[in-house]
């Protein structure tokens, strides 16, 4: 893969292990600026540890990150960040969890603002008219004065997108966003990720919705095992896999979508 000269994301020899279990074998790529990275693989493949130790969630045992050249939980001289610093880092890269994570005493409107208005220290009045703007985006400008409790799983996870760009993030990670939702709810969610590539934000998107990432992302990572067999576009990944592993891993997924069909 050809070196990029600005990555937004530059992740280098990253490992990760478990007590005994190595989930991450020297995990290396770059995300360029408004490129959408689908990362895929099987169950326990590494995925979502993979996003953790992007934002050192989780500590990586060896490697290195980098947004927009500044390291990631190290400092340049491989001391370990302090908490201050690490988390003006992490304010520039946006998480959109698998379960919410919504804070359920606030409002739709409040759990957008809470971030920017204590982290960032801006303007009430400037964050409250993007929070306004974002809600629209998604869809839920009639939802900024619900709870939590009272929306479905799809407009919790649209509410959870949108928390996520009011911090004007450099980069957005998901984490596998729909895995959560009933079947008929996955679409919306599917539909604002979409808008959001199109409109270039920068993303790596941990998912199993294969027709979203062929159609999506600029770019697909395949892991299995903890080490990433693949890279390549789309179209190359989804028509002419370069691996065997990967092609049984595509034929399995067509498989059981047909099964699921019947």
């Amino acid at each position: 893969m050809n070196a990029l000269p600005h990555p937004v994301l530059n992740v280098v020899g990253v490992s990760k292990s478990f007590g005994a279990v190595e989930v991450l074998s020297d995990i290396s790529f770059q995300v360029g600026k408004g490129e959408t990275v689908c990362v895929l693989g099987p169950s326990g493949s590494g995925k979502s540890t993979l996003l953790r130790c992007i934002n050192w969630l989780e500590k990586p045992d060896a490697g290195h990150v980098y947004l927009n050249g500044e390291p990631v939980g190290v400092t340049s001289a491989g001391v370990v960040m302090n908490d201050r610093r690490l988390s003006q880092i992490r304010t520039r890269i946006g998480m959109v969890f698998q379960h919410f994570a919504l804070w359920p005493h606030l409002t739709v409107l409040q759990n957008l603002i809470e971030a920017p208005l204590q982290v960032q220290r801006r303007p009430r009045a400037e964050i409250h008219e993007e929070a306004l703007a974002l809600l629209a985006k998604v869809g839920l400008h009639d939802k900024r004065d619900a709870f939590p409790a009272r929306l479905s799983g799809g407009q919790k996870q649209r509410v959870g997108i949108a928390r996520a760009l009011a911090m004007r993030p450099d980069l957005l990670l998901f984490d596998e966003p729909t895995s959560a939702l009933d079947p008929e709810l996955v679409g919306e969610v599917l539909v604002v990720m979409r808008d959001l590539a199109h409109e270039g934000m920068t993303m790596v998107i941990v998912t199993h919705e294969m027709t979203f990432a062929r159609e999506a992302a600029t770019r697909v990572l395949f892991l299995d095992r903890g080490r990433m067999v693949e890279t390549g576009t789309p179209d190359q990944f989804f028509s002419r896999p370069a691996t065997e592993r990967a092609r049984q891993f595509l034929q399995r997924y067509a498989a059981e979508a047909v099964t699921a069909q019947r």
